[in-house]
């Protein structure tokens, strides 16, 4: 009880804080008087920071008296899982979300404490207490992570086989869901903007650093998805259009036209409305994925359990809609840009282009992600929008994205001259071409990938050409410091991130084969040019698992798949994949099924087969490992792009 009462306690001060920090903006904004908004938002911070620590110690110890704890973690849940188990859940995911929104609030209050008297400032952070009230108050109603266990429990059920597999657990949700709240930041200013009117001012600008570090932490929050997907699930793939997958891609989308199109407004006052819009759609779209995956709608191995949230999170949802297509309305038609573009392949109009492929996109994966559900609740019965519908459209934007990312550095603001963006673009347009003449003779012939490695070629070359330009600059200012601060230089860091992750996606997906071949003890076979090897079994069997492994060696190097039971949630099983790795190649190894007419291993039976051999799942990949090279590039170049920005606004 003694953890049931200091939890709630630490919630109540939290939501405390929220609830005061909230009147207390309202009233600075009714009647002049000083804001105390720091304040407010450190006693949050601290109530959640009180409440995770109570959570974690509950983890660590194993302490059941809490319900959570007991759902989620037994006495055998090494150090690393039980940590991880506050979001393995519903309940503990909202805690660290809950902590994110408050340090997040607490550092926009602290950075603009200077300026809190300013009317921007002030309706931003109430919009910011608003949001971080609601989340705040689910914990304290229908989502409290410290019901008490009634039940003397003595073994939790541990938890989900899935989630304690792989250390990347630790890291994919908090990234994850750093990104989501970061979009808080750009929705709140984009209504303190529509409310002020001042949208003319550099408020949009200031407001893409924090979007792009938001942005870069969703960024590589999906990417280590990704990655976890693929090595924990045994399919051999690591993006399947689930749609809790969708949920995440859809603000992403969003944000990242969003950190484009702010740069023209920027540069030539255009795109005022469509930037407030982007702001608003993108968090709007943060809660809607929050709707899709804790209100039990969405069948998917992401997604948590059914719960009592639903209806608060869609109305949460429509009332950010709501807010900000009235604020648009009302003030849009007064906001708009006396000019235009003055020529479509302008940089700003490539940007215009770049800005319908991310937002139709977007618009595309909403359709297929909501129709199922559209769908059911019209006609009863259910329907799938599976990865054809998707990647159809996904491939041919793809490759015209590639383009405009070749283009758009290079391009001239208002006009366009083709001497001089050929002048530009000739030296890496020959060298793309040199490499799909290299792949063409070495037998790689299909049309759709030799134009993605041209383009991809192209991409690179134009962001390498970007900061060769901005070094050079900087070497003649005599101050090397200069380049890091430079406006391109984690823009283009993004690029070249882009341009690797997709080479990686290209390769590996086109090229890939997966072959299952049958082994007994001792027998060796080639798969693609490597030679997989089968010597028997092995088993494991501790106070965590059981687990049936086999003794492969691929090209000599030895893997262990394996079937495995995990104790706890009445012994879930699942496959582990065993993956040899290396800047080439991938090749992933499953165990699918043993042969004989009994076994205890665990893995599916083929009487069929003679007893002791076993089936293996091969997958070869080529170039895979680039796309997790591809991935943390990016969330590099969009920490760099971060820094550079305050660097540079500090020294203004």
């Amino acid at each position: 009880m003694t953890l049931t009462w200091l939890g709630r306690a630490a919630l109540y001060l939290c939501s405390a804080g929220a609830l005061a920090g909230l009147v207390d903006q309202a009233r600075a904004l009714r009647a002049p008087r000083a804001s105390h908004a720091l304040r407010y938002a450190l006693v949050a911070l601290g109530g959640v920071a009180l409440a995770v620590l109570v959570m974690q110690i509950a983890l660590i110890t194993h302490n059941f008296s809490l319900a959570y704890v007991a759902e989620n973690n037994a006495t055998f849940t090494p150090l690393l899982y039980s940590v991880t188990g506050m979001w393995s859940a519903l309940e503990g995911s909202l805690l660290l979300w809950v902590l994110l929104q408050c340090s997040l609030n607490v550092a926009v209050t602290w950075y603009y404490r200077r300026q809190r008297d300013d009317g921007v400032v002030q309706w931003a952070t109430l919009v910011l207490f608003s949001v971080q009230a609601f989340f705040t108050l689910l914990m304290v109603g229908p989502a409290d992570p410290f019901i008490h266990n009634a039940a003397h429990v003595l073994q939790g059920a541990g938890p989900n086989a899935l989630l304690q597999d792989n250390p990347l657990v630790a890291a994919h949700p908090p990234l994850l869901y750093a990104g989501f709240v970061g979009m808080s930041v750009p929705f709140a200013f984009a209504v303190a903007m529509l409310i002020t009117g001042r949208v003319h001012e550099r408020w949009a600008l200031e407001q893409r650093r924090w979007t792009v570090l938001a942005w870069g932490a969703l960024s590589v929050g999906i990417v280590l998805g990704a990655w976890w997907s693929y090595q924990v699930l045994g399919w051999g793939g690591f993006w399947g259009w689930d749609p809790v997958e969708n949920a995440a891609l859809l603000p992403w989308l969003t944000a990242t036209a969003y950190v484009h199109s702010v740069i023209v407004q920027d540069r030539r006052g255009l795109f005022r409305v469509w930037n407030l819009s982007l702001a608003v759609a993108t968090f709007a779209l943060t809660v809607l994925g929050t709707f899709f995956t804790r209100s039990g709608v969405l069948v998917s191995v992401h997604a948590f359990s059914s719960s009592t949230l639903g209806p608060l999170l869609i109305g949460f949802f429509f009332v950010v809609v709501a807010l900000g297509v009235g604020l648009l309305a009302w003030r849009g038609d007064r906001l708009r840009a006396p000019i235009g573009v003055d020529h479509p392949l302008s940089r700003e109009g490539l940007f215009v282009a770049n800005n319908i492929i991310f937002v139709g996109f977007a618009l595309v994966v909403l359709l297929g992600t909501v129709f199922p559900l559209l769908y059911q609740a019209i006609n009863g019965s259910q329907v799938t929008v599976g990865t054809p519908y998707f990647a159809s459209i996904a491939a041919p934007l793809a490759v015209v994205l590639l383009a405009l990312m070749a283009l758009a550095p290079l391009v001239s603001w208002r006009s366009a001259d083709a001497a001089v963006l050929w002048a530009r673009l000739r030296t890496s347009a020959w060298v793309a071409l040199v490499v799909v003449v290299v792949l063409l003779s070495r037998h790689v012939t299909r049309v759709p990938e030799l134009v993605a490695v041209f383009l991809s070629v192209m991409a690179a070359g134009a962001a390498l050409r970007t900061l060769r330009t901005t070094f050079v600059a900087a070497r003649r200012r005599g101050s090397w410091r200069q380049m890091w601060r430079a406006p391109s230089t984690g823009g283009m860091a993004v690029h070249l991130g882009i341009v690797v992750l997709a080479l990686g996606i290209v390769t590996s997906t086109t090229y890939a084969e997966r072959h299952e071949v049958t082994l007994a003890t001792g027998q060796r076979t080639v798969v693609n040019g490597h030679v997989i090897g089968f010597y028997g079994f092995a088993h494991v069997n501790n106070a965590l698992l059981n687990a049936t492994q086999l003794k492969v060696r691929v090209d000599g190097a030895p893997l262990r798949p394996a079937v495995t039971t995990f104790h706890g949630r009445n012994g879930q099983t699942v496959g582990t994949p065993a993956i040899d790795s290396t800047l080439w190649r991938d090749v992933y190894v499953t165990f699918d099924a043993v042969g004989g007419t009994g076994s205890t291993s665990g893995a599916q039976i083929q009487s069929n087969l003679p007893a002791g051999s076993v089936v293996l799942g091969v997958t070869v990949e080529p170039l895979l490992a680039w796309l997790w090279i591809g991935g943390l590039m990016v969330g590099a170049g969009a920490a760099l792009s971060f820094v550079r920005r305050r660097h540079t606004e500090q020294s203004s």
